[in-house]
């Protein structure tokens, strides 16, 4: 008999979001280099490639008048425009993935959020990330060195926005330690792939059981 930690179960399609600078994109890449059976839900977009980024691994890369065309068939879960580039989450790759029991980490905003929650509920786990302060935010933008300082006030002016939209998620952890914040991040991943909704194994493991 199957032991109950190597029971099949239903992947799971996990979202971290945050304001631009509130440390979102720090642990979705200790989360990747951490735990293998969590990988990058990788996006369709119609932004131009950055240097280094790989077309198929980092993002994959449309016109827009490809990317039309896709919204059109109905190939997302869910797509929006952000600072003119648009972005969009292939359907038929992450619910086979899901299928087979294939966790998806997704670096999306709260628009995003929103549309896979009403097309995927059970499978999404909601996760915002806040910043210690407004004032620590500004810093971290600031402390890039890489954009003016128009570019700067419309992140903080679209960071407020998202803010807003806290009350949407199921978990939200203040991120003024980054190596708390992933703990709280690998607690919160580790008890939800637990449920009993997503541990489709568990029947045949339960009947055994009672038969043994």
């Amino acid at each position: 008999m199957a032991s109950p930690d190597t029971l099949q179960r239903r992947g799971l399609m996990f979202i971290l979001s945050s304001p631009s600078g509130a440390g979102k994109t720090t642990i979705a890449r200790k989360l990747l280099a951490h735990d293998a059976e969590i990988r990058m839900s990788v996006s369709v977009t119609t932004r131009p490639p950055r240097p280094g980024e790989v077309d198929g691994q980092d993002y994959i890369f449309a016109s827009q008048a490809e990317f039309d065309r896709m919204v059109e068939d109905g190939q997302f879960l869910e797509w929006a425009t952000v600072f003119g580039n648009s972005y969009g989450t292939p359907k038929a790759q992450v619910k086979a993935g899901i299928r087979e029991g294939q966790d998806f980490l997704f670096d999306i905003d709260w628009q995003g959020t929103q549309q896979l929650y009403q097309k995927m509920e059970t499978d999404v786990v909601r996760v915002f990330l806040l910043p210690p302060s407004i004032d620590e935010l500004r810093r971290r933008l600031t402390g890039r060195g890489t954009d003016p300082a128009e570019v700067i006030q419309s992140r903080m002016d679209r960071a407020r926005a998202e803010i807003s939209h806290w009350d949407g998620y199921d978990y939200v952890i203040v991120n003024d330690d980054i190596e708390a914040c992933f703990a709280k991040v690998c607690e919160i991943l580790a008890a939800e792939r637990m449920k009993r909704a997503r541990q489709t194994g568990l029947i045949g493991f339960v009947r055994g059981l009672m038969t043994d």
